[in-house]
């Protein structure tokens, strides 16, 4: 089933949305992604930040996709 645009009175504006994920993500992953942004881009998100580990990365990923219906686009969280 292809995924249609989003109305923003039913799921609010992308600051909001991006606003809702990225709390999430803080609480469930504490300070383990830095600098923590999600960027709301047309029918999709971009995660970005650093993290120490690959794993953190990957679970910010998974909190995200369970935090809202958008796709993910791109994770841009830079381990090092």
């Amino acid at each position: 089933m292809k995924a249609e645009r989003r109305d923003e009175s039913v799921f609010g504006t992308p600051a909001a949305i991006a606003a809702q994920v990225e709390a999430q993500i803080r609480v469930r992953l504490g300070g383990q992604v830095s600098d923590l942004r999600v960027v709301v881009r047309g029918d999709g998100m971009a995660l970005q930040g650093h993290s120490r580990t690959h794993h953190a990365k990957q679970l910010a990923q998974h909190v995200a996709m369970e935090a809202t219906e958008l796709p993910i686009l791109a994770n841009e969280i830079q381990v090092a």
